[in-house]
């Protein structure tokens, strides 16, 4: 039994993601929880097969009595996002995610907690191992790669599934059943910068934005939090046309799917305006708290002087960068008008990295309709090239289109209403789930999207409701036994 989570219900389900818990597992590097997931399927004696990409396949016969129901897959990723406070030491190679219990939430400390999708595997893994669980047969598929742009997914081939209903257990809201979701692509930017010889009569100011919540770049990006990246090229587009600011380098973000939470800059400037542009910096940050005072109230600037012989960029390169940075569009572009509070198109100025002479930028699009999504798509490409940096468009994936006449949605909404007595939300999701790329693989499968309630993914502030996980437990045993005959 596991020694922090071993006690909560159900037993098996946390159990197994004590366990997930103790093998860090960021994207492409899932080696060690793949091989986990395979010795569950093995000491099992159940066909454990691995495709060329590394995905799982577990297959279980039907329990006594069951072998005519309909085979079924349940899906779910084994890598996850891995973030980190600033302030806390973890090493993602090697270091265990620590769990714990507050209230009615488990929470990690100071890290990300990875119940996205640590929880849905622990779940197919608990079927898995059952003896007393009613189900047709299993095949639990294991994905790798999700993450950075549902790579373990594209490349499934087909064949490899046998079943015709699929279960994704990746969402993260009680109540919810998905039926869409958002398609995405990433655009790659570069800015090769000359170096320029240190100002005579300048100081290094280093200049810090933290303190803002983040979270996932599909499921939160209508929630108005603040974009660290964003809010510092405002700030240095002020300072440059106050000051006329020498960029040192500029660094923010760490994944593409997730709002950035910190950037960190160093800039020089005159001496004698220091003074100036530290009043300058503190007037700003009570502008942008107050512009961001209930969706990130621990939003902080800070300023400081540093010692540097790092050499400048070259002005012009520097004036593009900043200039893009600041014009470039970052949020929610477009809301549905066939889904009610359904974001249709968005997008995420997620990374910045200066290596050597080059900044790197990294951003994200999303949308349901694939034109909109290579709209928005090419006009930041534009307006980046505008600013003579080199762009590319890579990583795109498919949407998944909602079908309101799915068998497997009706099997599940009466089987949520006959457990809950209410009626569950069937809606589309701003994010990218794996079933888009399945079902453009597999066209006849029948697929729909829960899980327990989620909040914060991507974030060190992630954390998954227990009650809501016994809720998501019960309804997908209960599916099982009601899926119809083949």
């Amino acid at each position: 039994m596991g020694k922090i989570l071993g006690h909560l219900k159900p037993e098996s389900l946390w159990n197994h993601f004590e366990q997930i818990c103790s093998y860090p597992r960021p994207s492409k590097k899932e080696g060690r929880i793949a091989d986990y997931v395979m010795s569950v399927g093995k000491r099992n004696n159940l066909e454990t097969l691995r495709d060329d990409f590394g995905n799982v396949l577990i297959r279980k016969p039907a329990s006594p009595g069951k072998e005519d129901l309909a085979p079924v897959v349940l899906q779910g990723h084994l890598d996850m996002v891995a973030e980190k406070n600033s302030n806390v030491h973890h090493d993602w190679d090697k270091d265990p995610i620590t769990p714990y219990i507050d209230g009615d939430w488990v929470k990690a400390k100071g890290t990300t907690l990875g119940s996205d999708n640590g929880i849905g595997v622990a779940a197919a893994l608990s079927v898995i191992e059952s003896k007393d669980i009613e189900h047709g047969p299993i095949e639990a598929l294991f994905t790798l790669d999700e993450e950075t742009g549902l790579f373990g997914a594209q490349s499934l081939k087909p064949g490899f599934l046998k079943a015709k209903i699929l279960l994704n257990l990746d969402s993260e809201e009680d109540g919810t059943l998905y039926i869409g979701c958002a398609g995405g692509q990433n655009t790659y930017v570069k800015f090769k910068f000359k170096q320029a010889e240190i100002p005579l009569n300048t100081t290094t100011l280093e200049l810090k934005v933290t303190g803002l919540r983040g979270g996932h770049s599909g499921l939160e990006i209508h929630a108005g939090r603040g974009n660290a990246i964003k809010i510092m090229a405002r700030l240095l587009h002020e300072l440059n046309y106050k000051f006329g600011i020498r960029l040192v380098d500029i660094n923010g973000g760490s994944k593409h799917n997730a709002i950035p939470r910190e950037c960190f800059t160093a800039i020089r400037l005159s001496s004698t305006q220091v003074k100036d542009a530290v009043s300058y910096i503190d007037d700003f940050l009570n502008t942008v708290k107050i512009e961001y005072k209930i969706s990130e109230p621990n939003l902080n600037i800070s300023v400081s002087e540093i010692k540097s012989r790092s050499k400048v960029f070259d002005k012009q390169t520097a004036m593009n960068l900043i200039n893009s940075l600041y014009a470039v569009p970052n949020g929610v572009i477009k809301m549905s008008a066939d889904i009610e509070n359904l974001v249709e198109t968005s997008t995420n100025l997620a990374v910045i990295t200066t290596k050597g002479k080059a900044v790197d930028i990294i951003l994200s699009q999303r949308s349901s309709l694939e034109t909109e999504k290579k709209d928005i798509s090419n006009s930041i490409s534009v307006l980046f090239k505008l600013a003579k940096a080199d762009v590319m468009q890579v990583d795109s994936y498919p949407g998944w289109n909602p079908n309101i006449d799915s068998p497997i949605l009706g099997i599940i909404k009466n089987v949520y209403t006959e457990l809950f007595e209410t009626e569950p939300d069937v809606k589309a999701i701003h994010a990218g789930l794996e079933c888009g790329i399945i079902s453009e693989r597999y066209p006849e499968m029948d697929m729909i999207s829960f899980g327990p309630t989620i909040m914060g993914a991507h974030s060190p502030d992630e954390r998954v409701q227990i009650t809501t996980v016994n809720k998501f437990w019960h309804l997908l045993i209960n599916v099982l036994k009601n899926i119809p005959q083949s």
